[in-house]
C-alpha cells in the first residue's frame, strides 16, 4: 500500500511538472495579434476575433483599419524592394555592356596582333608572341568569366524582380477582393438590420391597432 501511494505521488508530481512546463513554454510564445506575424496570420487572427452574424463575420472598424495599414505597409515594402532590385539590375546591365565592349576590343586587338611578328611590344615592353598570346588569352578568359558571372547575376535579379511583381500584384488583388467582400457584407448586414427594424415597427403599429 505504501509503495502504491509513493508511485501515485510520483506520477502526480510528474503531471504537475509537465503542466507547469507546458504553461511556461506557451507563455513564452508570441501571442497572435495584428501587430506581428505574417499578413496571412493577421487575417486569421482578424477572422477569429470578429463576431459572427448568421453566416457573416462582423469586423471591428479598428481591426479593419489596422489590417489595412499592415497590408499597405507590406505593399510599400515590396515596392521599395522592387525599386532597389530594378536599380541593381540597371547597374549590372551597364557593367555587362561595358564588359562586352571590353571583350570586343580585346578580340580586335588579338586579331591585329596575330598578324605581327614574333617579337612584339606590349605596353612598351618587348615579349615573344607566345608570351603575349598567353597573357592576352588569360585576360580574355578572365573577362569572359566576369561576363558570365554578371549575366548570371542579372538573370537572378531579373527573376527576383518578376517574383516581386507577381507577389505585389497578388497582394493587391487579395486586398481589393477582401475590401470588396467586406463592403458587400457590411451593406448586406445593414439592409437586413433595416428590414428587421422596419418589420418591428410594422408589428408595433399593427399591435396598437
Amino acid at each position: 500500500m505504501k509503495k502504491f501511494i509513493t508511485a501515485l505521488s510520483f506520477f502526480f508530481f510528474l503531471f504537475i511538472s509537465s503542466a507547469v512546463l507546458g504553461q511556461e513554454v506557451q507563455n513564452n510564445e508570441p501571442k497572435p495579434s495584428l501587430d506581428n506575424g505574417t499578413i496571412e496570420s493577421q487575417f486569421d487572427y482578424l477572422y477569429r476575433k470578429s463576431s459572427s452574424y448568421q453566416e457573416y463575420k462582423v469586423v471591428k472598424k479598428t481591426f479593419y483599419q489596422k489590417i489595412k495599414g499592415n497590408v499597405l505597409d507590406s505593399m510599400q515594402g515590396l515596392k521599395k524592394d522592387l525599386a532597389d532590385t530594378k536599380k541593381l539590375v540597371e547597374v549590372q546591365a551597364s557593367e555587362i555592356t561595358n564588359l562586352k565592349s571590353d571583350l570586343e576590343t580585346t578580340n580586335d586587338n588579338l586579331i591585329s596582333v596575330t598578324k605581327e611578328k614574333d617579337n612584339i611590344k606590349f605596353l612598351g615592353f618587348p615579349m615573344t608572341k607566345s608570351s603575349y598570346n598567353s597573357l592576352l588569352w588569360t585576360i580574355i578568359f578572365s573577362l569572359v568569366a566576369l561576363l558570365l558571372f554578371f549575366i548570371f547575376r542579372f538573370k537572378s535579379s531579373n527573376s527576383i524582380t518578376v517574383q516581386a511583381k507577381a507577389l505585389l500584384a497578388d497582394t493587391e488583388k487579395e486586398f481589393e477582393a477582401y475590401k470588396a467582400k467586406a463592403l458587400e457584407r457590411e451593406q448586406k448586414v445593414r439592409r437586413e438590420l433595416q428590414d428587421e427594424l422596419n418589420k418591428q415597427k410594422y408589428d408595433t403599429k399593427k399591435g396598437k391597432k
